[in-house]
């Protein structure tokens, strides 16, 4: 119609959160020993930063749920989550003194995984939005 206006908006890729709804998600890998030991970390959001405690002894494949710090919904009514899926580094190359370190480390009773405790994947994301 004519005098009628049009707006369109069009959305930037942001370089380290995904989109999916009105929620983002966010990989944030640590290393063995932030992983093991716990360690606080720097996420980003849409605007600003969030500061995050990784509690000792996070397992790879552990899902943080910063809730509100998603997208807004276009009415207003609500606003969605950032998913953050942690991810543990496993190093590629060792030196021989990490190799002597990591040799010792295998035997050791906490260093044996212990599958049953934790929840699959799936069931944490289902958890989230039940």
């Amino acid at each position: 119609m004519p005098g009628d206006l049009i707006v369109q908006i069009e959305e930037e890729e942001h370089p380290q959160l995904k989109r999916d709804g009105l929620n983002l998600y966010y990989d944030l890998y640590l290393t063995m020993a932030d992983a093991a030991l716990g360690t606080s970390s720097e996420i980003p959001l849409v605007k600003g930063k969030a500061q995050v405690k990784i509690e000792p002894g996070t397992q790879s494949g552990k899902i943080l749920r910063l809730k509100g710090k998603g997208i807004p919904e276009v009415n207003g009514y609500g606003q969605g989550d950032l998913l953050v899926n942690i991810n543990v580094w496993t190093p590629q190359r060792l030196t021989d003194e990490e190799k002597k370190i990591m040799e010792k480390l295998r035997t050791s009773p906490n260093f044996q995984p212990t599958p049953g405790k934790e929840k699959s994947f799936f069931q944490k994301v289902k958890e989230m939005f039940s």
